[in-house]
């Protein structure tokens, strides 16, 4: 017995190393199984999530999910899970409405990707107000205020930037682009030849092809009865930001800086909450006619 507790101590001392290192790597091995199989695994936090035939708002509808189900991923695409359900049918929904723990009262913009465009920044200070106040200040708060607006709703939202700092033009359209956005906000504040001479504000947009102008329309129209301005109305215009989007794109120039009346309103946070408010309305009422439409 003695003798073969000494092979038995001799053989583990001379295949110690090889034994240690393929327990290491069998280690490793099954922490990335187990990492992948998480990944690729994801169970409904809250209820009522939209499920589609494909990948967006518009996609067909499929009903919804349940509380608690079980979904596997099968594919991943601007945001979007492809899934498997437990009878093992298929489809798309918002991954970052699968994620949410938080209740959501879920409508279509929920479903939605929103790109906010704050203008100028850094070395570019926009438009001045008569006292020299620099119009990028507010483009950023007012972007700010309608990013938590569009987060309460469920939305996913991209800033092209969240500080003061520059962003070039041509690198605008290409946020909203690559992550495949349903449509992009331009916020800026309008400034007359002449100090104290124009008052109001303006929806923008330049494509008919992508919906621009019907977007423009509803943000429009959700504002108008709400702001303590004159409303200037929809009109055309051709911008880059504007004229470089694929998708629906619109810039709303939200009062004139350099009129002292439009200035003692564009300062206030009322107004701007009150903007991000209705903005909220026009685009929840632009996506849930286009979900409707498409069926």
């Amino acid at each position: 017995m003695r003798k073969i507790g000494t092979i038995i101590i001799r053989w583990i001392q001379h295949f110690w190393l090889p034994l240690s290192l393929t327990v290491a790597m069998l280690s490793v091995a099954l922490t990335l199984i187990l990492v992948l199989l998480n990944r690729d695994q994801v169970t409904v936090a809250i209820p009522n999530i939209p499920i589609h035939k494909t990948a967006g708002v518009t996609g067909i509808s499929e009903g919804v999910l349940n509380q608690g189900e079980h979904l596997t991923i099968l594919d991943r695409r601007d945001g979007w899970y492809e899934v498997r359900r437990d009878d093992e049918s298929k489809g798309w929904v918002a991954s970052w409405l699968v994620n949410r723990t938080k209740p959501l009262n879920i409508t279509p913009l929920s479903e939605t990707t929103i790109v906010l465009d704050p203008g100028h920044g850094g070395s570019d200070s926009g438009a001045l107000s008569t006292g020299g106040k620099e119009e990028k200040t507010y483009t950023l708060q007012l972007a700010k205020r309608v990013q938590s607006a569009l987060l309460a709703t469920g939305a996913r939202v991209l800033m092209t930037r969240s500080t003061d700092k520059t962003v070039y033009l041509d690198n605008i359209p290409l946020v909203g682009e690559q992550a495949n956005a349903n449509a992009e906000i331009s916020f800026h504040f309008d400034s007359s030849p002449e100090e104290n001479t124009a008052s109001g504000f303006t929806a923008y947009y330049y494509h008919k092809n992508n919906g621009s102008n019907i977007l423009a329309k509803y943000i429009n129209d959700a504002m108008a009865p709400k702001m303590p301005l004159e409303n200037r109305g929809v009109e055309f215009a051709n911008y880059l930001v504007l004229r470089e989007n694929k998708i629906p794109a619109i810039l709303l120039e939200n009062g004139y800086i350099n009129s002292d009346h439009d200035f003692s309103y564009i300062e206030k946070p009322s107004y701007q909450t009150t903007i991000a408010k209705q903005i909220t309305v026009g685009l929840n009422n632009y996506f849930s006619d286009l979900q409707k439409n498409a069926k």
